[in-house]
């Protein structure tokens, strides 16, 4: 069993910068994808971005791209989402999530493994 705690958001100004953090333990994350996923009030959950377990390859969502970064830190037990140049349409809840052996061909909800709680992020000024 895995728990997953995501810490780092908060209020920032449209074209400000976030890093969000996911602290795992329970398992050792050397053998799943850390995804992140967001979910703003009434609508669908949307899978952000993704980082896979072994060969470095990413998953990003378009309305991201280039703006946000995924990292991990196996030794830390930690994956990241940094996030610059925020939108107003970026505020939701991000949540992380992982999934054993992930590859990032896609980032789909149903496949993940363990889920954090969520962290509330909000652009605005």
């Amino acid at each position: 069993q895995m728990r997953l705690v995501e810490s780092g958001g908060g209020l920032v100004q449209p074209g400000g910068s976030l890093r969000l953090s996911c602290a795992t333990s329970g398992s050792s994350l050397d053998y799943y994808a850390i995804n992140w996923f967001r979910q703003a009030p009434g609508k669908e959950r949307e899978g952000v971005a993704c980082l896979s377990h072994d060969d470095g390859r990413t998953y990003y969502a378009d309305s991201v791209e280039d703006r946000f970064t995924i990292s991990r830190d196996n030794a830390k037990s930690a994956g990241y989402l940094q996030m610059n140049s925020l939108k107003p349409e970026d505020t939701a809840v991000y949540y992380c999530a992982t999934d054993l052996f992930g590859t990032c061909a896609a980032i789909r909800g149903e496949e993940m493994d363990f889920w954090g709680q969520g962290t509330q992020v909000t652009v605005s000024s």
